[in-house]
């Protein structure tokens, strides 16, 4: 029986020394391209500005049904920051990286002052990918790219460590797929009402 504790331990300690192992390797990589991306990327997903201007482009499009993924994707957006901020961030006192091995010019813009375990940016931005894989899904290949783009910029640009971004990428997907029964006009439990002389005749 005390083999079991020291063993998960263990394990979570391995785990520990891989996910800073392999943002060191991230963070001593150089890629022109990624350096100038990224740092944008992961700014514009500030405060969720880049899913309130993805939503509002679906709003604009015309289309009944993007207007509504839009509308349900910044809802579980909203959840999933509020879960990860209000209650993972608080329950997990994890330190941020360390910047003195990422170069200046990448290093993330805002600072954060909030714990690193795990991902706001990332889970806010899967709970938008995921709910708009669900409700539209001839959009889910550009806005996955985007979403994978926001969680993999706040590793590059030093905000992360890769298993915050991973936790934060399950709860987004969690969050997503919990609200899916809740679907506006769909609650669990809410019988429709029959329309008059609808009977079943049985």
């Amino acid at each position: 029986m005390r083999g079991r504790p020291e063993g998960l331990a263990g394990l979570l300690a391995a785990l520990r020394r891989a996910d800073r192992s392999l943002f060191h390797q991230l963070a001593e990589a150089h890629n022109p391209v990624l350096d100038r991306v990224m740092p944008a990327v992961s700014q514009a997903a500030d405060f969720s500005l880049l899913w309130l201007a993805t939503a509002g482009l679906m709003a604009l499009s015309g289309r009944p049904g993007w207007r509504r993924a839009a509308g349900r994707a910044l809802a579980a957006t909203a959840v999933a920051s509020l879960t990860t901020n209000g209650v993972a961030k608080l329950t997990f006192d994890r330190r941020r990286p360390p910047l003195d091995r990422v170069p200046l010019a990448r290093r993330v813009r805002r600072v954060p002052v909030t714990t690193s375990f795990p991902s706001g940016h990332t889970a806010s931005a899967a709970a938008f990918a995921t709910t708009v894989a669900l409700e539209a899904p001839e959009l889910a290949p550009p806005v996955a790219v985007l979403a994978a783009g926001v969680g993999f910029s706040r590793v590059w640009t030093g905000a992360h460590y890769p298993g915050d971004v991973l936790a934060g990428a399950g709860i987004g997907v969690t969050v997503a797929l919990c609200l899916l029964p809740f679907r506006w006009g769909r609650w669990p439990g809410r019988r429709r009402r029959a329309r008059p002389g609808s009977g079943s005749g049985g």
